[in-house]
């Protein structure tokens, strides 16, 4: 009895032991096949994703001149303040002007829905000038330069006069104002001009500065004097960068200043500004009207403003709230704080432009890229200035913020050569149509 029990619990274990390595092998199988399908799952996900890397990379060469990965670093960081400062823009443009548009014309948005529609070819124009060549931009340039110059002397004829001044003409539905379009291609042909200024010839010498200086006699006749300060200021600070002798400049710059305070004296529209200027609360009511408003609306910000879209002074007590006092109801929708971080916005901007300079890789781009830091961010001081009191009242906007076409479009071009210079200071493109020319 006792080997029969043995027996039969030696068989019982068999069968346990074979049971249990048939459930363990099966077991075994099933989690092979669960791995099998695991790695077929992430073969797929990354072929996808390596497919749709793939994909991506030639979606941005194609669209960029230079892949992605390849920028540097400062014109990376210029694309993202450009997009902040055009976003900015139109948040604040459609803040300081919903009063007046719906008061004027009916429609809370109507230049919110302007400035978006001019945004469109501002965006295109941008992405043309940096997939262009700077060198294709400078051989092209003198024939628009000049054309813009004649239609600069055409507004002084037959130009629309808006408060004293006479900047636009009419084409159409079409305000151009040439003033604004021309300043790129003026940064252009400074660059031909300074960039090797010791090799040019007296004749060309002569008759780009007789061309410049009769771009700024233009401006002053309509007349414009912060545009042709901010020309003048543009023009010798390119000649300093380019070699030009410091007595030459100083010369240049005595001629100017005289020059302006003729057209001063002369004009009895600058020279209530002008004196306005130096004491606004004398006749508040009048010619200092613009300027006390202004800054009204600048100490009502306080230190953390009103808030945003609060503002009091553009319920149509500031004239011009949404141009040329655009920077005054900023101020007073989010104070000093606000407005020490744009500030700070324009140094950095200012800072990444003269690195950008610092890297080019030949005059003519390192001038391109003095000219555009100088032009967005001269601008844009000038304007802070006539809004706080430190400038005479003067129709100047701040780039990519106050309502215009014109200026909207001339800024997005000049932002576009500046992100070009960036990309051509890497040298893998633009350095081979520079050497055939240098030969």
């Amino acid at each position: 009895r006792r080997q029969r029990q043995m027996c039969i619990r030696d068989r019982l274990g068999k069968i346990s032991i074979k049971r249990l390595n048939s459930t363990y092998t099966s077991k075994k199988l099933e989690i092979s096949q669960e791995k099998i399908k695991y790695k077929r799952i992430s073969k797929r996900k990354k072929t996808f994703s390596s497919n749709y890397k793939k994909n991506l990379s030639n979606l941005t060469e194609s669209i960029f001149p230079l892949p992605w990965t390849m920028w540097p670093y400062e014109a990376k960081i210029l694309i993202v303040l450009i997009g902040i400062w055009s976003i900015l823009g139109i948040c604040i443009l459609g803040s300081s002007s919903w009063w007046v548009a719906s008061r004027e014309m009916g429609n809370w948005a109507y230049f919110l829905k302007k400035q978006i529609i001019w945004t469109i070819p501002g965006i295109g124009l941008f992405y043309f000038v940096l997939n262009t060549n700077i060198r294709n931009l400078l051989k092209f340039s003198r024939i628009i330069f000049f054309i813009l110059l004649t239609l600069i002397f055409l507004t002084n004829i037959s130009g629309i006069t808006v408060n004293g001044s006479s900047r636009w003409l009419v084409l159409g539905n079409l305000r151009l104002q040439p003033s604004e379009l021309i300043k790129p291609f003026l940064i252009l042909e400074a660059s031909n001009l300074f960039a090797h200024w010791n090799l040019v010839k007296n004749d060309k010498k002569l008759i780009s500065i007789i061309s410049f200086g009769l771009l700024i006699l233009l401006i002053l006749k309509q007349p414009n004097l912060s545009t042709a300060s901010l020309t003048g200021i543009l023009l010798w600070v390119m000649g300093l960068c380019g070699g030009v002798k410091l007595s030459s400049l100083c010369s240049f710059a005595s001629i100017g200043f005289i020059t302006g305070c003729i057209s001063i004296l002369n004009n009895e529209y600058q020279k209530l500004r002008v004196t306005s200027f130096i004491n606004p609360w004398k006749d508040q009511q009048e010619s200092g009207f613009q300027l006390v408003q202004s800054l009204l609306a600048i100490g009502s910000g306080g230190l953390f403003g009103q808030g945003f879209g609060l503002s009091i002074q553009k319920l149509q007590y500031l004239p011009f709230m949404y141009t040329d006092f655009i920077f005054a109801i900023f101020a007073e929708e989010f104070g000093l704080l606000g407005c020490t971080l744009f500030l700070g916005f324009l140094s950095v901007f200012s800072y990444i432009s003269l690195r950008i300079s610092l890297k080019c890789r030949n005059n003519y781009t390192k001038l391109v890229a003095i000219g555009c830091g100088v032009l967005l961010t001269g601008q844009s001081i000038m304007h802070i200035a006539v809004a706080t009191g430190s400038m005479p009242t003067t129709g100047l906007p701040l780039p990519f913020i106050s309502y215009g076409g014109n200026s909207l479009i001339a800024s997005f071009f000049i932002a576009g050569m500046l992100v070009r210079c960036s990309l051509e200071s890497t040298g893998f493109i633009g350095m081979i149509s520079t050497r055939k020319t240098l030969n």
